[in-house]
């Protein structure tokens, strides 16, 4: 019997994707490989949305041609047209994978990924989600439901929901915050979490059910991405500093227990050493429990690759530090 290997970079998403990838190869007649030397497939699941992440695919690729009897290699994933254009000479194929409705092979007991919906529509200036994942398109609520009853039966005692941006799942007249409470009310000792929410349309509603509800954790990611209305503006992020807070102060008043993480962007186009201090005050007065910062890397298709990355590496990574010690390493001390 054949044997995979499936690597998978990026996201959450990514990763159930891997997961529904797994299942086909199986019904295809492959058998997962212990270690990656015994695999005659090795499938890549790549992320374009980063630099980083591109560089490390083009060095798993040279060292599985390296080895005495290289195995075949196909690529699927977030794959910016740049991208696929360079990597395509590299590997045996590259093929879209985007198949919601096959069951995971879920990797653990623990937690089970449960995608929404894939996708987005809101064209944040710096971002390649929307060329690689293409529009928003929301799964049928029924057919969620019906999977995260057949997770919790299966003992999975936590569910994810994932997507670009949940707020904006829709399937008929079903919008995220109901979709959250069906789900919520199945039967079960379960908890749900969910990812990734956008602050320009966070609902009073979403807020209502979270805080209502025993099995909806009482935690939320919520990328901010810059604490200045001006780089957001060209970031192009649909909100400003002052409604960013304002819901805040909402989750805090409706869940006082909650923990928030975010998102943020060190390094944007001409962003001044005074509007990273406006950063820096923002995250002092959230007092985030966690945050993923990223140094800004432009990517090829968007519409801040247009503009001058005029912020020197060094600089980026000094800003960086400054955040990481003020948000993450103060949290775990």
């Amino acid at each position: 019997m054949k044997k995979y290997h499936i690597i998978t970079y990026g996201c959450q998403m990514n990763k159930s994707d891997s997961e529904r990838l797994a299942t086909k190869l199986e019904k295809k007649g492959y058998s997962p490989a212990l270690k990656i030397e015994q695999a005659d497939l090795v499938v890549i699941n790549v992320c374009s949305v980063r630099q980083s992440a591109i560089n490390r695919v083009y060095g798993q690729i040279n060292n599985l041609r390296k080895k005495k009897n290289p195995a075949q290699i196909i690529l699927t994933g977030c794959i910016l047209p740049a991208d696929r254009k360079k990597l395509e000479p590299l590997v045996d194929e590259i093929r879209p994978f985007t198949k919601l409705n096959i069951r995971p092979k879920c990797q653990t007991k623990n937690f089970a990924y449960l995608p929404i919906m894939t996708g987005c529509n809101n064209f944040c200036s710096y971002c390649a989600v929307p060329y690689t994942r293409g529009r928003e398109i929301s799964r049928p609520a029924e057919k969620i439901v019906k999977e995260a009853k057949r997770l919790i039966k299966a003992g999975h005692k936590e569910i994810i929901l994932l997507g670009q941006n949940v707020n904006s799942y829709k399937s008929g007249k079903i919008t995220f915050p109901q979709l959250l409470k069906s789900i919520s009310n199945i039967p079960g000792n379960f908890t749900l979490k969910f990812i990734t929410s956008h602050p320009k349309d966070l609902s009073d509603d979403l807020i209502k059910i979270m805080a209502n509800s025993k099995k909806i954790a009482k935690e939320l990611h919520l990328p901010v991405q810059s604490g200045d209305n001006q780089i957001l503006k060209k970031m192009n992020r649909g909100y400003t500093i002052a409604h960013y807070k304002n819901l805040i102060k909402k989750l805090r008043q409706a869940m006082p227990e909650i923990k928030i993480s975010t998102d943020i962007i060190v390094g944007f186009p001409s962003e001044t050493k005074k509007q990273f201090q406006n950063t820096v005050k923002l995250c002092k007065v959230i007092k985030f429990n966690k945050a993923y910062i990223a140094q800004y890397s432009p990517r090829q298709g968007t519409t801040a690759a247009k503009l001058p990355d005029n912020i020197s590496h060094q600089e980026k990574k000094q800003r960086w530090q400054i955040l990481e010690n003020l948000i993450n390493k103060k949290c775990k001390k």
